[in-house]
């Protein structure tokens, strides 16, 4: 079985009703998490703490989700770049 790592990251959003970071370089990365369960604690931890900032927004990003390695490669990965 493949490791389930997850993602945990937030920061200033431009509107509250989208998902645009205001600055890109000011991302908070909170970390790398090897279960949900870990995940989901840190990501709760942090979006209650800006819960009063409506322009601050927490993500949780399943990365086992976005490569199974057992597909084929995408056209992009073909084109060596």
């Amino acid at each position: 079985m493949s490791q389930r790592l997850h993602l945990v990251f937030g920061g200033e959003l431009v509107d509250p009703a989208h998902t645009e970071f205001k600055d890109v370089n000011k991302v908070h990365l909170v970390g790398l998490f090897p279960d949900y369960a870990s995940a989901y604690a840190a990501w709760k931890a942090h979006a209650q703490r800006t819960v009063d900032d409506a322009h601050t927004r927490y993500f949780l990003a399943h990365l086992h989700r976005l490569r199974d390695e057992g597909e084929a490669a995408s056209a992009t990965e073909e084109l060596g770049g």
